[in-house]
């Protein structure tokens, strides 16, 4: 096939098999040998020349599509036997993807450009199960998510986002309780910051005004700074609100949320070149944490010892 390819290029065999290092009768021999292979006429001779048919000009950028494959292939193979490069499938939640690893993501394609990033974004909970399908490599998820191995990253405080002209903004921190009666704004259930009120709520015996459930941050982070509702957000948002204000929320004086880990599924086993990019994302995520205003705030959540 680099055969054909070369001599339809170069315009006969003479010059084809100079480019092949190939003598003329080996490359005659490989273009007569795929002919029929395919059962079809690929060239045909005029004067001294050849030139394709109709049906090798048909074939030859299927041929050219085919070799740049191989060609992909070859060298992909070559990355990955010398361990700088491969394929990640991460998930993790929209505020990490653009707190954390917008950020860390740009480094990375300087220092290891050979390392492919896929990002699957979804709520921490419901990261847990696409890990354990193994539907992604690695997870921004919960702490407390069980059989799961990992390293621990900073921890996510619930927050409630109020204008700044709300009565809540004086507070340093607002009660659970303090909630009740009032609109909420909330992340859909799959998020792990809406499983954490809502357990919250329950065992307090508040129940919740919800005026939005969405699967947006930002829609939610808007729509509380514009005074439409209070927003039920994690800490690690990725830039302070406009004209709001983010409080922890404690339950009798209690912070609500948890650690949070880069996780993996410890019954698949992750490839080697997955070793320096967990080591690198972990410390990148551990030296600036979102959020920080939150943490200095909030009172601290003990940090879990991982099975």
């Amino acid at each position: 096939m680099r055969a054909f390819v070369a001599v339809s290029e170069a315009g006969g065999v003479g010059r084809a098999s100079v480019r092949l290092n190939l003598s003329q009768p080996a490359v005659t021999r490989q273009i007569q040998s795929l002919q029929t292979e395919l059962d079809v006429l690929l060239f045909e001779r005029v004067g001294r020349t050849v030139r394709l048919t109709a049906e090798g000009e048909d074939l030859l950028e299927r041929a050219r599509r085919i070799l740049g494959d191989a060609d992909a292939l070859i060298e992909r193979a070559r990355v990955l036997k010398g361990g700088s490069g491969g394929l990640i499938r991460i998930g993790a939640t929209p505020p990490m993807i653009e707190a954390v690893l917008v950020r860390f993501l740009a480094g990375q394609r300087r220092q290891n450009p050979g390392l492919q990033i896929e990002i699957i974004e979804d709520g921490g909970a419901s990261l847990v199960s696409r890990l354990r399908a193994g539907d992604v490599d690695l997870a921004y998820v919960p702490a407390a998510a069980s059989r799961l191995a990992g390293r621990l990253l900073y921890p996510v405080h619930v927050v409630a986002v109020v204008p700044n002209v709300h009565p809540f903004a004086r507070n340093r921190l607002i009660e659970v309780a303090e909630l009740a009666g009032e609109p909420l704004l909330v992340l859909r259930r799959g998020f792990g910051s809406r499983a954490w009120f809502d357990r919250a709520c329950e065992r307090a015996d508040v129940r919740a005004d919800l005026r939005l459930e969405s699967s947006s941050h930002s829609v939610v982070l808007g729509l509380a700074s514009a005074g439409y509702g209070i927003g039920i957000l994690p800490s690690g948002l990725p830039r302070a609100p406009r004209g709001a204000r983010a409080i922890p929320i404690v339950a009798d004086g209690c912070s609500i949320g948890q650690w949070t880990m880069l996780a993996w599924d410890a019954r698949r086993q992750l490839p080697g070149y997955a070793a320096s990019f967990i080591d690198d994302l972990v410390r990148f995520a551990r030296s600036a944490p979102p959020g920080r205003a939150i943490l200095r705030a909030a009172p601290a959540i003990p940090a879990p010892v991982l099975g």
